[in-house]
């Protein structure tokens, strides 16, 4: 089952200084860190605060393809966690015929921002993600920076995108 999520925020890992993707469910109080690049990041930031850039990015790119080629997105999907790294689809809509295709999370996040489409986390990712299981209870923004912060190495560092 498939558990909608929104974007709330972008962090930076204290330990190994690299960002972290905030979702959390629309529906409750689950959270869900996701370690991502730092151009990744900087892709979800850029449009998360609506700046634009003298030349299209490379999500702005996709955007601009899939429009051309008459194309929706219809969904993304945080599918897998599978050896301490998450894996994504993103759900294709083309005159009718559903399409998937395999994505980094970081990507398909940058992309559902650009196209505003919905983002979603298999229930599996989220029961198997030590992170989020913890943290289900920790929602509103101090406690989660505090909770964000309290991590040991241990818990920061081990997700991959």
């Amino acid at each position: 089952m498939e558990v909608e999520m929104k974007i709330r925020g972008l962090m930076m890992d204290p330990v190994s200084n690299m960002p972290i993707v905030i979702l959390k469910d629309v529906n409750g109080a689950t959270v869900l860190p996701i370690w991502v690049g730092v151009f990744e990041a900087n892709a979800i930031a850029l449009e998360i605060e609506k700046v634009s850039t003298p030349r299209p990015m490379t999500h702005d790119l996709m955007k601009s393809l899939l429009l051309g080629l008459n194309t929706g997105l219809r969904k993304v999907v945080v599918s897998e966690l599978k050896d301490d790294t998450f894996y994504a689809v993103i759900w294709l809509d083309r005159e009718g015929e559903l399409i998937s295709v395999d994505s980094r999370p970081s990507d398909a996040l940058a992309l559902a921002l650009r196209l505003d489409c919905p983002i979603y986390v298999e229930e599996s990712v989220l029961k198997s993600s030590k992170v989020a299981s913890s943290m289900s209870d920790k929602v509103n923004d101090a406690e989660l920076r505090r909770w964000l912060e309290g991590l040991n190495d241990e818990d920061l560092g081990r997700y991959k995108m």
